[in-house]
């Protein structure tokens, strides 16, 4: 009997699970949150990741549980747990992906490389954390932001006023020193609940809006150093964290030549989307065989460079679909995958791969075939 791995969430993470699943001889089921998701095909069940009897009832039909997102109430993970069900990552790793002060908390502890942050209650601590770092700081929400969102650079307490006036009572914001960086990196390493890990090269990702508009891999003009201790962090992250699964580390490269801790995030990234068709083995299928405990696959890449573009937003007119053959007859070594979404302005509804020998060809081909689907 194929073992069951039960994904609770059913976005195109989901999705992008369902070949390798099939690939391995994984049998793979999804709890959707609604009709028409972009993992629909693989959906045995829909409903409310945050309603203990919904996933009780989806995860007695798998083996092991894991996430196309880190949302699934920490109350909700530890009664798994405590039901003897397999989960991964479980909460104790999911609570620092879930929880930006606790993850910077943990990762002071660890004496990970980080930005100076603090937590604010208050419009007076707030002010006192900018006069104390050359008047600015980031202010986050602690939970639930993602692509910007939750995320405002500030230089006066009084524009984060509306996130103070609406903290909870006992509840903080996070603010961080404004970093000045030149570019942002991802780093991607997988461990299996064994402890083995390996770790994908140290990619550059290039940020529009606040979402992540291309990647490129390897980084380039990445000195040797550089790829050492990104690599080092990611592992002592996954290590300290105890994190089972894929683990990307979103990071700053400063302008005084640190590299930082940005965000983490404790499933497939869509700065390891490239690895689908850049390396011997993919985010997607790591991520499977790392949380079923399965051996890992070699992470490296298949050619010396590959670039992914995202899809933001479609077409104005049309659809999709209708995109694809100009796209294919045109650029016949892209590698087009999208999402099953309606397109809508600023969302992710696909991305497009390309690697080969030369990065000015790659980054063309990629941009170009991408293109297509505005």
């Amino acid at each position: 009997m194929a073992l069951r791995v039960g994904v609770i969430g059913g976005g195109q993470l989901a999705r992008m699970m369902i070949a390798p699943a099939v690939e391995i001889g994984l049998d793979l089921r999804v709890l959707a949150e609604s009709e028409g998701m972009s993992a629909r095909i693989a959906a045995t069940a829909v409903g409310d990741y945050r309603d203990l009897d919904t996933v009780k009832a989806f995860v007695k039909d798998v083996d092991v549980v894991t996430f196309d997102h880190e949302h699934v109430p920490q109350e909700i993970l530890r009664a798994l747990v405590a039901d003897g069900v397999s989960v991964h990552p479980g909460p104790d790793a999911l609570q620092f992906a879930q929880d930006k002060l606790v993850m910077r908390a943990r990762l002071a502890e660890l004496g990970v490389p980080q930005p100076d942050w603090a937590p604010v209650r208050d419009a007076a601590e707030l002010q006192a954390f900018l006069d104390a770092h050359g008047g600015s700081g980031v202010v986050k929400t602690p939970r639930g932001g993602y692509d910007g969102k939750g995320v405002r650079v500030v230089r006066a307490a009084d524009e984060a006023q509306d996130w103070i006036d609406a903290l909870p009572a006992g509840d903080a914001l996070l603010v961080e020193e404004l970093v000045g960086f030149v570019r942002e990196l991802a780093q991607q390493v997988a461990r299996r609940p064994s402890g083995d890990m390996v770790a994908y090269p140290v990619v550059e990702t290039v940020q529009r809006d606040g979402v992540c508009a291309e990647v490129i891999a390897p980084a380039p003009a990445a000195a040797e150093r550089l790829v050492q201790v990104a690599e080092a962090i990611g592992r002592q992250i996954a290590e300290g964290l105890g994190v089972t699964g894929m683990l990307a580390v979103e990071l700053f490269e400063t302008d005084d030549e640190r590299i930082l801790v940005n965000e983490l995030a404790m499933r497939p990234h869509n700065s390891g989307h490239w690895s689908q068709d850049g390396a011997v083995t993919g985010q997607f299928e790591q991520h499977l065989r790392a949380v079923a405990d399965l051996p890992l696959g070699d992470p490296s890449p298949r050619a010396p460079w590959s670039v992914m573009v995202n899809i933001l937003g479609g077409p104005q007119e049309g659809s999709l679909g209708d995109r694809f053959h100009a796209a294919m007859v045109e650029h016949p070594s892209a590698k087009i995958h999208t999402y099953g979404k309606d397109p809508r302005p600023g969302r992710k509804v696909g991305h497009v791969n390309v690697s080969g020998d030369d990065l000015d060809d790659v980054v063309y081909v990629a941009r170009a075939a991408a293109s297509h689907f505005d």
